[in-house]
Protein backbone atom coordinates (compact mmCIF):
# COMPACT_ATOMS: atom_id res chain seq x y z
CA UNK A 1 0.00 0.00 0.00
CA UNK A 2 1.59 3.22 -1.16
CA UNK A 3 1.67 5.92 1.57
CA UNK A 4 0.49 9.36 1.99
CA UNK A 5 3.39 11.21 1.82
CA UNK A 6 1.64 14.03 4.54
CA UNK A 7 0.38 13.11 7.90
CA UNK A 8 -3.27 12.28 8.58
CA UNK A 9 -3.34 13.10 12.48
CA UNK A 10 -1.54 16.83 13.55
CA UNK A 11 -1.00 15.47 16.94
CA UNK A 12 -1.15 12.20 18.49
CA UNK A 13 -0.77 10.69 22.23
CA UNK A 14 1.45 7.76 22.36
CA UNK A 15 0.21 5.26 24.81
CA UNK A 16 3.39 3.06 25.87
CA UNK A 17 3.26 0.26 28.31
CA UNK A 18 5.92 -0.08 31.10
CA UNK A 19 6.68 -3.95 29.12
CA UNK A 20 7.24 -2.53 25.99
CA UNK A 21 10.79 -0.53 27.65
CA UNK A 22 11.85 -4.15 28.54
CA UNK A 23 13.23 -5.55 25.71
CA UNK A 24 14.79 -8.66 26.37
CA UNK A 25 15.02 -8.28 29.54
CA UNK A 26 13.18 -9.30 32.61
CA UNK A 27 13.22 -6.06 34.93
CA UNK A 28 14.42 -2.54 34.58
CA UNK A 29 14.56 -0.33 31.13
CA UNK A 30 16.45 -1.89 27.91
CA UNK A 31 18.72 1.48 26.41
CA UNK A 32 18.23 -0.19 23.35
CA UNK A 33 14.53 -0.27 23.13
CA UNK A 34 14.39 3.50 24.44
CA UNK A 35 16.88 4.39 21.46
CA UNK A 36 14.74 2.95 18.76
CA UNK A 37 11.43 4.37 20.63
CA UNK A 38 13.19 7.84 20.18
CA UNK A 39 14.05 7.45 16.48
CA UNK A 40 10.80 6.07 15.52
CA UNK A 41 9.53 9.18 17.40
CA UNK A 42 11.64 11.63 15.80
CA UNK A 43 10.76 10.11 12.18
CA UNK A 44 7.10 11.28 13.30
CA UNK A 45 8.45 14.51 14.70
CA UNK A 46 10.00 15.17 11.37
CA UNK A 47 6.30 15.05 9.63
CA UNK A 48 4.99 18.13 11.24
CA UNK A 49 2.93 16.03 13.93
CA UNK A 50 3.01 17.35 17.36
CA UNK A 51 4.00 13.99 19.77
CA UNK A 52 2.45 13.38 23.51
CA UNK A 53 3.50 10.33 25.70
CA UNK A 54 2.23 8.40 28.39
CA UNK A 55 3.98 5.45 29.77
CA UNK A 56 3.34 3.44 32.21
CA UNK A 57 5.40 1.10 34.92
CA UNK A 58 5.14 -2.39 34.52
CA UNK A 59 8.67 -2.75 33.87
CA UNK A 60 9.22 -2.07 37.19
CA UNK A 61 6.03 -1.90 39.58
CA UNK A 62 2.37 -2.84 38.71
CA UNK A 63 -0.07 -1.13 41.59
CA UNK A 64 -2.41 -4.04 41.85
CA UNK A 65 -0.52 -7.21 41.80
CA UNK A 66 1.80 -5.80 44.03
CA UNK A 67 -0.70 -4.54 46.20
CA UNK A 68 -1.70 -8.21 46.78
CA UNK A 69 1.42 -9.90 46.79
CA UNK A 70 2.71 -7.94 49.30
CA UNK A 71 -0.56 -7.07 51.28
CA UNK A 72 -0.46 -3.37 50.56
CA UNK A 73 -2.82 -0.83 50.40
CA UNK A 74 -3.81 0.01 47.03
CA UNK A 75 -4.00 3.67 47.48
CA UNK A 76 0.13 3.20 48.80
CA UNK A 77 0.72 0.70 45.89
CA UNK A 78 -0.81 3.07 43.03
CA UNK A 79 1.25 5.66 44.43
CA UNK A 80 4.35 3.70 44.02
CA UNK A 81 3.32 2.70 40.37
CA UNK A 82 3.12 6.24 39.88
CA UNK A 83 6.66 7.37 41.30
CA UNK A 84 7.80 4.54 39.00
CA UNK A 85 6.61 5.83 35.54
CA UNK A 86 8.82 8.68 36.39
CA UNK A 87 11.99 6.22 35.89
CA UNK A 88 10.77 5.19 32.79
CA UNK A 89 10.11 8.83 31.18
CA UNK A 90 13.03 10.23 32.46
CA UNK A 91 14.50 7.35 30.22
CA UNK A 92 12.77 8.25 27.70
CA UNK A 93 13.61 11.79 27.60
CA UNK A 94 17.56 11.31 27.87
CA UNK A 95 17.09 8.89 24.66
CA UNK A 96 15.00 11.95 22.62
CA UNK A 97 17.41 14.65 23.68
CA UNK A 98 20.28 11.79 22.66
CA UNK A 99 19.05 12.62 19.28
CA UNK A 100 18.23 16.43 19.28
CA UNK A 101 14.90 16.22 20.25
CA UNK A 102 13.66 18.57 22.71
CA UNK A 103 11.25 17.32 25.18
CA UNK A 104 9.50 18.22 28.50
CA UNK A 105 8.46 15.68 31.21
CA UNK A 106 5.54 16.81 32.70
CA UNK A 107 4.30 14.72 36.39
CA UNK A 108 0.90 14.76 38.22
CA UNK A 109 2.83 14.85 41.32
CA UNK A 110 4.97 17.79 41.94
CA UNK A 111 8.49 16.94 42.04
CA UNK A 112 10.60 20.27 40.53
CA UNK A 113 14.00 18.89 40.41
CA UNK A 114 12.98 16.93 38.00
CA UNK A 115 9.92 17.17 36.37
CA UNK A 116 7.70 20.14 35.80
CA UNK A 117 4.27 19.52 37.08
CA UNK A 118 1.42 19.22 35.09
CA UNK A 119 -0.61 22.36 33.98
CA UNK A 120 -2.59 22.16 30.92
CA UNK A 121 -1.67 25.65 29.15
CA UNK A 122 1.77 24.82 29.74
CA UNK A 123 1.58 21.31 28.12
CA UNK A 124 -0.10 22.94 25.21
CA UNK A 125 2.78 25.44 24.55
CA UNK A 126 5.17 23.04 24.71
CA UNK A 127 3.68 20.67 21.70
CA UNK A 128 3.05 24.17 19.71
CA UNK A 129 6.95 24.99 20.28
CA UNK A 130 7.78 21.27 18.86
CA UNK A 131 8.50 19.64 21.71
CA UNK A 132 7.79 16.08 22.91
CA UNK A 133 6.02 16.31 26.31
CA UNK A 134 5.99 13.25 28.03
CA UNK A 135 3.51 12.62 31.03
CA UNK A 136 4.33 10.62 34.04
CA UNK A 137 2.72 9.98 37.30
CA UNK A 138 -0.84 9.22 35.99
CA UNK A 139 -3.20 11.17 36.68
CA UNK A 140 -1.85 11.61 39.96
CA UNK A 141 -4.76 9.64 41.71
CA UNK A 142 -4.84 6.38 43.17
CA UNK A 143 -7.38 3.77 41.07
CA UNK A 144 -6.51 5.32 38.19
CA UNK A 145 -4.71 3.41 35.41
CA UNK A 146 -2.29 5.00 32.63
CA UNK A 147 -4.48 3.89 30.35
CA UNK A 148 -6.97 6.34 31.64
CA UNK A 149 -4.17 9.07 32.23
CA UNK A 150 -3.88 8.93 28.69
CA UNK A 151 -7.56 9.57 27.55
CA UNK A 152 -7.67 12.19 29.68
CA UNK A 153 -4.36 13.70 28.60
CA UNK A 154 -5.56 13.81 24.87
CA UNK A 155 -8.78 15.10 25.69
CA UNK A 156 -7.39 17.84 27.65
CA UNK A 157 -4.99 18.69 25.02
CA UNK A 158 -7.66 18.48 22.22
CA UNK A 159 -5.38 15.78 20.58
CA UNK A 160 -6.31 13.67 17.58
CA UNK A 161 -6.18 10.33 18.38
CA UNK A 162 -4.68 7.92 21.04
CA UNK A 163 -2.23 5.53 19.99
CA UNK A 164 -1.73 2.23 21.91
CA UNK A 165 1.17 0.53 21.25
CA UNK A 166 1.34 -3.91 22.52
CA UNK A 167 2.85 -6.93 21.61
CA UNK A 168 0.36 -7.87 19.64
CA UNK A 169 -0.57 -6.39 16.12
CA UNK A 170 -4.60 -5.34 17.03
CA UNK A 171 -7.32 -5.91 18.75
CA UNK A 172 -8.82 -10.16 18.48
CA UNK A 173 -11.80 -11.74 19.47
CA UNK A 174 -9.62 -13.59 22.17
CA UNK A 175 -5.56 -13.59 23.49
CA UNK A 176 -4.01 -14.67 19.91
CA UNK A 177 -1.24 -15.74 22.39
CA UNK A 178 -3.24 -18.56 24.04
CA UNK A 179 -6.03 -18.99 21.61
CA UNK A 180 -5.07 -19.62 18.10
CA UNK A 181 -8.47 -19.25 16.47
CA UNK A 182 -8.46 -15.71 18.05
CA UNK A 183 -9.48 -13.49 15.02
CA UNK A 184 -8.53 -9.56 14.74
CA UNK A 185 -10.75 -6.60 14.39
CA UNK A 186 -9.87 -4.18 11.70
CA UNK A 187 -12.25 -1.79 13.56
CA UNK A 188 -14.38 -1.85 16.53
CA UNK A 189 -17.19 0.35 17.95
CA UNK A 190 -16.37 1.48 21.72
CA UNK A 191 -19.16 -0.03 23.21
CA UNK A 192 -18.48 -3.63 21.52
CA UNK A 193 -14.94 -3.43 23.17
CA UNK A 194 -16.82 -2.68 26.33
CA UNK A 195 -19.30 -5.30 26.44
CA UNK A 196 -16.65 -8.09 24.99
CA UNK A 197 -14.30 -7.20 27.71
CA UNK A 198 -11.44 -7.36 24.99
CA UNK A 199 -8.90 -5.08 27.60
CA UNK A 200 -8.04 -2.62 24.76
CA UNK A 201 -7.85 -0.07 27.54
CA UNK A 202 -9.07 -0.29 30.71
CA UNK A 203 -12.94 0.87 30.86
CA UNK A 204 -12.75 3.72 32.18
CA UNK A 205 -10.69 4.83 29.43
CA UNK A 206 -12.33 3.40 27.03
CA UNK A 207 -15.93 5.05 28.24
CA UNK A 208 -13.97 8.10 27.86
CA UNK A 209 -12.76 7.96 24.40
CA UNK A 210 -16.33 6.93 24.11
CA UNK A 211 -18.24 10.06 25.55
CA UNK A 212 -15.94 12.65 23.63
CA UNK A 213 -15.19 10.34 20.29
CA UNK A 214 -12.10 10.18 20.51
CA UNK A 215 -10.17 7.42 18.44
CA UNK A 216 -7.53 4.70 19.61
CA UNK A 217 -5.35 2.86 17.37
CA UNK A 218 -4.01 -0.42 18.47
CA UNK A 219 -1.00 -1.67 16.90
CA UNK A 220 2.56 -3.82 17.29
CA UNK A 221 5.34 -1.92 18.84
CA UNK A 222 7.23 -5.13 17.40
CA UNK A 223 7.90 -3.98 14.02
CA UNK A 224 10.11 -0.50 13.93
CA UNK A 225 7.98 2.44 11.54
CA UNK A 226 4.81 1.04 13.05
CA UNK A 227 4.69 4.63 14.54
CA UNK A 228 5.08 6.30 11.56
CA UNK A 229 2.93 3.90 9.15
CA UNK A 230 -0.31 4.76 11.54
CA UNK A 231 0.07 8.46 11.24
CA UNK A 232 0.87 8.34 7.67
CA UNK A 233 -2.53 6.13 7.23
CA UNK A 234 -1.54 2.95 6.33
CA UNK A 235 -4.45 0.37 7.90
CA UNK A 236 -2.53 -1.64 10.39
CA UNK A 237 -3.33 -2.76 13.67
CA UNK A 238 -7.49 -2.06 14.92
CA UNK A 239 -8.88 1.19 14.94
CA UNK A 240 -11.45 1.56 18.16
CA UNK A 241 -14.20 4.39 17.43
Amino acid sequence: MKLNKKPIYKSILLKLSGEALLGSQSHGIDAEVCASFASQIKEVRALGTKVALVVGAGNFFRGQVESKRFGLDQSVADYMGMLATVLNGLALQNALEQIGIPTRVMTAIQMSAIAEPYIRRRALRHLEKGRVVIFVAGTGNPYFTTDTAAALRAKELNLDIILKATKVDGVYTADPMKVKTAKKYTTIRFIDALKKNLKVMDATAISMCMEHNLPIVVFSLLKKGNIKRVVLGEKIGTIVQ
